[in-house]
């Protein structure tokens, strides 16, 4: 090849601050399609039970949760039964939780794939969001089977005419787990350490994410302390996610509106440091 011929192509990472090329991501479609199936699949695989342990986990939490905190530590939600009370913050909260551990092993874990092939790198992290989709999906069925249980049984349970917003507060989750998601996953790539940090950091989060509890009982238990549950935007969310479901709640209008714009700042946030990572990671993962 002479000196003065050039490359008609050249394969390397975007140098724009922001990039997220949705005609490209729209091109590769199909393969967005195919981590999702892979994803899905390989849950399944080598395992008895299957999809059911979708449904054991929030279960058994539920039940747990009932009797400790309930039951235990006497927190009241007044006429919501305490078990659909659990259930339907554990069905967001596990959700979110999905999604932020699968999206900050993005680069480590499809580090072969990348130095491999060419395709927009946000695929991996949109791939397991997505997928994690179908995994709510299906505890959503669960929690609305028992819904319709008890208001079959005479409780006082019916959802609010605001539930349309339901994809709303689901989009928070999917803004706030793929932004922080995105940063630790460019962050792991030379500190491996910080994937233990994210698994201890989320289980102490999630006392703190009013799953179990109101924002209300919050403030009566806590007292002095509730500054580090009202500053926490995921407590917010669940609040407005579970003020959909039962029509006796006031509908948390700012826990909606705070979510969404944290939302989008951590998402973007993720989004530049993501990209800036892009180009080097191949060298230190």
């Amino acid at each position: 090849m002479s000196d003065k011929q050039e490359w008609l192509y050249e394969i390397k990472p975007k140098g724009k601050f922001i990039d997220l090329n949705l005609k490209e991501i729209w091109r590769y479609r199909d393969l967005l399609v195919l981590f999702i199936k892979r994803d899905i699949v390989t849950v399944y695989k080598q395992t008895i039970l299957g999809p059911l342990w979708f449904l054991i986990q929030p279960l058994f939490t539920s039940v747990v949760f009932t009797l400790v905190f309930n039951e235990v530590a006497g927190i009241d939600n007044g006429a919501i039964p305490n078990f659909l009370f659990n259930l339907t913050g554990l069905t967001l909260w596990s959700y979110f939780k999905e999604s932020l551990n699968a999206t900050s092993n993005a680069f480590r874990s499809n580090a072969g794939l990348f130095g491999k092939v060419y395709f927009p790198r946000f695929i991996a992290p949109a791939s397991k969001v997505l997928s994690g989709l179908f995994k709510y999906g299906i505890q959503l069925i669960i929690l609305v089977i028992f819904y319709v249980y008890y208001a079959y049984n005479g409780m006082d349970v019916r959802p609010s005419y605001s539930i349309a917003l339901l994809p709303i507060i689901v989009l928070n989750v999917i803004l706030i787990g793929m932004g922080i998601g995105m940063i630790f996953s460019a962050l792991t790539t030379k500190y491996r350490d910080l994937s233990i940090l994210i698994n201890f950091g989320l289980g102490l989060l999630m006392y703190l994410s009013a799953v179990m509890y109101s924002l209300e009982a919050a403030r009566d238990k806590l007292k002095d302390y509730y500054w580090a549950v009202e500053w926490n935007p995921l407590a917010h969310i669940i609040e407005s996610y579970r003020t959909l479901w039962f029509d006796n709640l006031e509908i948390h209008w700012i826990g909606i509106t705070v979510g969404f714009m944290v939302g989008l700042v951590l998402f973007f946030i993720g989004l530049v440091i993501f990209n800036r990572t892009e180009k080097t990671f191949i060298d230190t993962v």
